[in-house]
């Protein structure tokens, strides 16, 4: 049974959250209407994952983010975030905040991103154990993928217990490091090689078209592939990954720190890049991009450097 903390000053919005959340089998929902409230209730009942309002009085989302992170590393934290709050959803996310939602789009993209963030945190203990017998102190994995979104969270597994395992980062780093990456793979699948955009993708859902399969099997899309460069060191871990599509205009990239660029304009897979990574580059083409992640501030005893972007 898993088990979801929704956490929200609003008891309106406590229950339209939660009943989403219920539609999935096996799930069981507790409430808290602030952070306070919310860690009382982890010290009685271990959540699996944490859903919570960004504003709230006493505790807000933002303070329950780093409270969650100090005493309950394993517990990933959802936020719910209003519009004009970007900024704050920004500064959680790097606390160590798993993700986000804007409010507008709830009742489409929670479950989604509960599910993804859940998949992520229980990582498979046959990696672990495999990784837990090596005794190397730098990785290096060199993959070429087909345009199969099925192939991603394997390699993201893998991964998360490699930088585990050789210390670069916590519990939270490692869910963040595979939320960044699966998005740069997905990205590079759906948008790269398939060259399939939001508003093609949402029309083809809403016709119950799997557009995916369709793109996979038509020329030239079907012969294109994802090559992936990942290489994790005690310091940093550095993944470079290009598709074979037609790119897209690098200087066309909107400021994400300008809180008037909207979410659709920006794209929330790049925001999630950006913010969870500490250096995000394209090449000139527009078809690959390198990220770095340097090791986690607390191992290091260095303060985090800010995230950054250009081209190559």
């Amino acid at each position: 049974m898993t088990k979801v903390l929704v956490v929200d000053d609003s008891e309106v919005d406590r229950r339209l959250i939660g009943g989403l959340l219920e539609q999935q089998p096996d799930c069981q929902v507790l409430y808290a209407a602030d952070g306070i409230e919310a860690l009382d209730r982890m010290k009685q009942t271990a959540a699996d994952v944490i859903v919570t309002d960004l504003r709230m009085p006493r505790m807000d989302g933002l303070e329950l983010v780093k409270a969650v992170r100090r005493g309950h590393p394993g517990v990933p934290v959802v936020l719910i975030t209003a519009h004009g709050s970007k900024m704050l959803a920004v500064e959680a996310l790097k606390q160590g905040a798993a993700g986000y939602v804007p409010k507008i789009h709830v009742g489409d993209k929670l479950l989604e991103t509960v599910q993804d963030v859940l998949a992520m945190a229980r990582a498979d203990r046959n990696y672990e154990r495999l990784i837990h017998s090596l005794q190397k102190s730098e990785f290096t994995f060199l993959l070429e993928l087909e345009n199969d979104p099925v192939l991603i969270d394997p390699l993201i597994e893998l991964v998360k217990q490699t930088v585990g395992r050789i210390r670069l980062c916590d519990f939270t780093g490692q869910l963040r490091i595979g939320v960044a990456l699966k998005a740069a793979l997905l990205n590079a699948i759906l948008r790269g090689n398939l060259e399939i955009s939001r508003e093609q993708m949402e029309a083809a859902r809403q016709k119950r078209i799997d557009l995916v399969a369709q793109r996979r099997s038509q020329p030239p899309y079907r012969d294109r592939r994802v090559y992936v460069d990942v290489n994790v060191s005690r310091e940093r871990a550095r993944f470079i990954i290009r598709d074979e599509g037609p790119g897209f205009d690098v200087s066309s990239l909107p400021d994400l720190m300008d809180s008037t660029v909207g979410e659709r304009q920006a794209g929330r897979g790049l925001s999630l890049m950006l913010t969870f990574m500490d250096e995000v580059t394209f090449n000139e083409v527009g078809n690959q991009v390198t990220m770095v992640k340097y090791r986690d501030a607390v191992a290091a005893g260095v303060a985090p450097t800010p995230a950054g972007v250009g081209g190559r």
